[in-house]
């Protein structure tokens, strides 16, 4: 008759990380498809007035957005303390903005351009002047789509 001896392990079995790369691929896909970079570092100072009605926007990726403020504490040794435009990442002249709207609506496909919206984010101290004279400048671009952002008790926007 056969004997047969338990074996005694007191060791644990490996652990089998043939599936960790395909873990570590999908996470990583994952965290680049969700991941919103901010598209704009604002030159100004930028304190949004409040609304008490507030509609908010569908698609952001159809808003063309012009800041308008004085610049930030680290920019008024070069651009002053009166409030400026800005364009993107650049502090931007009124009369810039009919190109700034004419090379958005080409960067966008031509079954788009009719949905665009332009957002203004006015400082609350801002100048009214300053911004007549933005509106004049849109008139003139066609860009009659305008949308001034404020807030409330979250970030919303008000249309006109």
């Amino acid at each position: 008759m056969a004997k047969f001896n338990k074996k005694k392990s007191s060791e644990l079995p490996a652990i089998n990380t043939s599936a960790l790369p395909d873990i570590v691929f999908m996470l990583l896909f994952f965290f680049m498809v969700a991941t919103v970079m901010r598209e704009n570092t604002l030159k100004i100072q930028n304190v949004l007035p409040y609304a008490d009605q507030v509609e908010k926007l569908d698609k952001k990726d159809l808003v063309m957005y012009i800041y308008a403020g004085k610049p930030s504490a680290r920019f008024q040794q070069s651009f002053g303390t009166e409030a400026r435009i800005q364009l993107n990442d650049n502090f931007a002249e009124v009369s810039d903005i009919q190109q700034f709207i004419y090379s958005e609506r080409e960067s966008k496909r031509e079954e788009l351009v009719p949905f665009l919206t332009t957002a203004l984010k006015v400082d609350h101290e801002t100048n009214m002047g300053l911004v007549s004279d933005i509106k004049m400048e849109l008139r003139k671009a066609e860009a009659l789509k305008i949308n001034y952002t404020t807030r409330t008790g979250e970030a919303s926007q008000n249309m006109e």
